[in-house]
């Protein structure tokens, strides 16, 4: 006695910026190549613009073990608000008919 359950609360508009923030960086990452060209002419020691590429070339082939994580979580927060969204309406929907069906009921029985 005493202890009550708390109600659960879920950020939903955190949640749904999560897929697309996600999403984000995926894009940033895959224009690294990009973003390194464009320092090209910054950088006027070939030894760096070397290294850029060496590193580019490297991330080029581990950048999929980041960005499949990335989509895979994207997508699964996407669902969870789809689905707390279709809960939420659905509860909604239940507790508006179980309350006319009380009106019903009291008023039927006057």
């Amino acid at each position: 006695m005493g202890k009550s359950k708390s109600d659960l609360a879920l950020p939903l508009s955190e949640l749904e910026s999560y897929g697309s923030r996600l999403r984000s960086i995926k894009t940033r990452l895959n224009h690294t190549k990009k973003l390194f060209e464009s320092y090209k002419d910054d950088i006027a020691h070939g030894n760096v613009n070397d290294a850029l590429d060496d590193f580019e070339s490297n991330w080029e082939d581990g950048r999929e073990d980041i960005t499949q994580p990335l989509d895979a979580l994207a997508e699964m927060s996407d669902a969870v608000v789809r689905e707390f969204r279709k809960l939420d309406v659905d509860l909604a929907k239940q507790a508006r008919e179980g309350v006319k069906t009380k009106e019903e009921k009291k008023g039927g029985g006057k």
